[in-house]
């Protein structure tokens, strides 16, 4: 796992079929986005399993962390920072 700006980022590289299965990511919604670059604020934890694409996130004053096919990330609360999609995104995610 990586843990990257005091725990704001946490991604888990390549989760196993099981893990994916406890976490029951193929009952979470689905996100999309074209290639594209946005500021984002996280009210609530979220949790997203990276389907299709490549993004770059870099919290408010931190560092960029890229993510994207395959990855398992959890978004803490209260984290401000900017996305910058390189190649379309697909993912399951989840709130709380």
């Amino acid at each position: 796992m990586v843990t990257t700006n005091q725990q704001a980022i946490q991604i888990e590289r390549q989760p196993s079929p099981e893990r994916l299965a406890a976490l029951g990511v193929k009952t979470w919604g689905i996100w999309t986005k074209e290639v594209s670059t946005f500021p984002w604020s996280y009210n609530e934890a979220e949790t997203c399993y990276f389907l299709e694409g490549e993004v770059t996130v870099t919290p408010e004053g931190g560092t960029p962390v890229t993510m994207g096919k395959g990855d398992l990330v959890t978004f803490a609360a209260g984290l401000t920072c900017t996305w910058e999609i390189t190649q379309p995104v697909k993912k399951h995610y989840s709130f709380g």
